[in-house]
């Protein structure tokens, strides 16, 4: 009996082993679920992450420097660029005197992209092939490296330009016929004559550079000279004159437009045109007293006939 009743009670605990043993297909879902466990983060990871560590100032210098370079090359290049006047051709406008701290000037280089110059525009222009005469000799060491750091300097008017980035008045444009001179010495465009404030006469006087036969100028090309008449290389005599003086518009660089330095010196360079200039001087009074002759004859007419009925 007792055997019977212990085979009996084994054979159902065995089952409910069974029972509890068998799988239910949560656990595999379970898992699914929940993943595997996270891995311990380190903690110097999780700040170096949020706080990144910050370039020193050595590492940044150079990268700010080629920052730098790159933006005033480009500046330079396409909007604007400083000038150094290297010879006295533009006095009294420019000063470039020898021995004195010339000015620099802002050049505009964007102006040009929408128009041409104009008569009375104070231009920067690369000296056409035809030109022979220099008007002042840049120093360059012979040092390549020393030369390459004068380069950039004349890029920021610290140093004297290429003696081929010349400085000039724009007298008269493509398709005008100018000579030398009527008989008050004055420069005539068109047969009339201009209104030349800005010209200075180093010696008190006219010399034989000033004069000079009638020549028309080509289209595309520009006729320029130097407020200091008597001191200046320029369409009248480079290259012999005429033809092979005329400076191309596509050589023109841009137009002088402020001076920077030195600070005595801020101020405008004036564009003030000759042959506007000079038909205004003419045309204005003109026009006043053309205007003005209106109520001169209406009040005239009505005195007179007061006059008359009084008598």
């Amino acid at each position: 009996m007792h055997s019977v009743v212990d085979v009996g009670h084994s054979k159902d605990s065995k089952d409910n082993e069974d029972e509890k043993a068998e799988p239910t297909g949560l656990e595999d879902v379970d898992d699914a679920a929940t993943g595997p466990d996270p891995e311990p983060e380190v903690e110097g990871e999780t700040k170096a992450k949020k706080a990144k560590k910050p370039r020193s100032f050595w590492v940044e210098l150079p990268i700010l420097i080629g920052i730098a370079l790159v933006l005033t090359i480009l500046i330079q290049s396409f909007l604007a660029r400083v000038f150094l006047i290297p010879s006295e051709s533009m006095e009294h406008t420019l000063h470039g005197c020898a021995g004195c701290y010339g000015d620099r000037v802002l050049v505009d280089k964007l102006t040009y992209v929408f128009h041409d110059p104009r008569p009375g525009d104070v231009v920067v222009f690369q000296r056409p092939e035809t030109w022979n005469q220099s008007e002042f000799r840049a120093s360059r060491s012979d040092n390549s490296v020393v030369r390459w750091l004068q380069d950039i300097g004349a890029m920021f008017g610290l140093a004297s330009p290429n003696e081929d980035d010349v400085v000039k008045r724009v007298i008269a444009v493509g398709g005008q016929t100018v000579r030398c001179c009527d008989e008050q010495g004055r420069v005539q465009v068109d047969g009339k004559a201009m209104d030349e404030p800005y010209v200075f006469w180093d010696g008190g006087a006219p010399n034989g550079n000033q004069e000079f036969p009638s020549f028309q100028v080509p289209d595309g090309t520009l006729w320029v000279m130097g407020d200091n008449r008597n001191n200046s290389a320029d369409s009248r005599v480079q290259g012999g004159g005429g033809l092979a003086g005329v400076v191309p518009v596509d050589n023109v660089i841009g137009k002088a437009r402020f001076i920077v330095l030195p600070p005595s010196r801020w101020q405008g360079v004036g564009d003030h045109n000759p042959q506007l200039a000079a038909a205004l001087q003419v045309g204005v009074p003109a026009g006043i007293g053309f205007v003005a002759a209106f109520p001169t004859l209406w009040f005239g007419r009505r005195l007179g006939r007061t006059m008359r009925r009084r008598l």
